[in-house]
């Protein structure tokens, strides 16, 4: 058709392209909104079954290499995870296996049920792309319609887990190259995380809700500014130290796993050496506060996600303790997300910078809640907008400061080896190029030294 008729019929391509999408990704949002639903509800039982019986903490390195078993023997491929799903939408050929969906469902339910420290967000997004690859095949798209079902598929999980569409359709554009999101996949991956989201809620599945009280008493001798420029300072010197603990984690996670790997030469012997040692770090702690999702605790009080919000609610290095509990259990060859434990340890650090500061304990929960994360995977805009969907919009402007700081103050850096460099955040760092992945930034690095 000559472009010039054709400029006259620009609607109707579009509205082909809109139909044609929200189509494809009905079948991928009912999939996923359904197991994503089921995972939630076997993480809440397989939670208050470890409360109700705390001697199954004990058993935490035989189900270790149980899972790492399973992986070893059945899991093909499968075992690369979020990272294998990058990959595929990066460069389409290897194949997501469909069996990654039940693997990942029920090892992660394994690892919460024995006290493994570990998240959900992880296992969600498995689930939606290993659920699109699987409909890509059976109705054999093309590897460019492949490419944005599986990002629709990442958004899915993401969406219908957290209960934030928004921010989920934003993180699967934004998590694949830091610095540069491409837009074809936007109305697919909107689409397939908010019909995702209502299936996940249609089944009485409910998340929990995070209130922030704090209001601002603007007291400016500016007419002109419309924010409280000392909270803004804090806002900007504790997502710094966001973006660094960002920064720990991702860090400490990959270092604990590369470790184990060059001295634990059986691999089946990785789990167990790791299960001990959080056996052996809750005992010396005193507290069981720090296994599973860490989002509550079994009466209520101690050290919890929840009571990050409140005054007192958690000890001054809580953040540290989350953080260490977790790169342990991921690196040892435990299943589960990174993003709840970010949380956790974002929230936290956000209690102790407000009380070693005197600012409002719950507002600086919800900025180190999202910020942390921002830096961790590289998605400020995604954080940014979850901090809306989670927290209202009247502190959009201290959550976009924070997590756009705490993105560059991670440096090149990440919790997805896979994900690929779009724009380097140093403007003097020469050692790295666009379109390299950072596991590869990261051996280049090593070899340097």
């Amino acid at each position: 058709m000559p472009l010039k008729i054709r400029r006259h019929f620009d609607q109707y391509f579009t509205l082909q392209y809109v139909l044609k999408w929200f189509l494809l990704t009905i079948p991928v949002a009912a999939i996923t909104g359904s197991l994503v639903a089921l995972f939630l509800f076997l993480l809440k039982l397989a939670t208050h079954v470890r409360w109700d019986n705390p001697w199954l903490l004990f058993l935490l390195p035989v189900a270790g290499v149980a899972i790492v078993s399973l992986y070893r023997f059945r899991g093909k491929n499968a075992e690369a995870g979020n990272n294998l799903v990058m990959d595929e939408i990066h460069k389409p050929g290897g194949g997501i296996p469909a069996r990654m969906a039940p693997f990942v469902l029920i090892t992660t339910v394994i690892t919460h049920l024995f006290g493994g420290s570990a998240g959900r967000e992880g296992t969600a997004v498995q689930i939606g792309g290993s659920m699109a690859a699987f409909v890509g095949k059976q109705l054999k798209l093309n590897s460019e319609d492949m490419r944005i079902l599986l990002i629709s598929g990442v958004a899915a999980g993401f969406g219908a887990v957290f209960g934030t569409p928004i921010a989920g359709a934003i993180f699967a554009l934004e998590v694949l190259a830091f610095g540069k999101i491409k837009y074809d996949a936007l109305f697919p991956a909107l689409a397939a995380s908010l019909m995702a989201d209502m299936v996940c809620s249609a089944y009485g599945i409910s998340h929990t809700h995070y209130q922030v009280n704090f209001h601002d008493h603007i007291q400016s001798t500016f007419s002109f500014m419309h924010f409280d420029l000392k909270l803004i300072f804090f806002v900007i010197i504790g997502a710094i130290f966001f973006g660094l603990a960002g920064n720990a984690f991702s860090f400490l996670t990959h270092e604990i796993k590369e470790l184990a790997q060059k001295y634990i030469k059986h691999r089946l012997l990785i789990p167990v050496v790791g299960g001990l040692l959080v056996i052996g770090m809750t005992y010396l702690l005193g507290t069981r506060d720090y296994l599973g999702i860490g989002v509550t605790t079994a009466d209520g009080t101690g050290v919890s996600l929840v009571n990050a919000f409140k005054t007192d609610g958690v000890d001054l290095l809580s953040w540290f303790w989350k953080l260490v509990f977790t790169a342990v259990t991921l690196g040892t060859g435990f299943k589960g997300g990174e993003v709840t434990p970010l949380f956790f340890i974002g929230a936290t650090l956000g209690n102790t910078i407000a009380t070693l500061t005197g600012n409002p304990v719950d507002l600086f929960a919800a900025i180190g809640f999202i910020a942390v994360f921002a830096g961790a995977t590289n998605t400020p805009m995604a954080c940014t907008l979850m901090g809306v969907e989670l927290f209202g919009g009247e502190h959009v402007l201290y959550f976009a400061i924070a997590c756009f700081i705490a993105y560059y103050f991670s440096g090149n850096s990440g919790i997805y080896s896979s994900q690929r460099m779009g724009v380097s955040k140093g403007v003097f760092d020469y050692e790295t190029s666009a379109n390299q992945t950072l596991k590869e930034i990261w051996e280049t690095k090593k070899r340097k030294k």
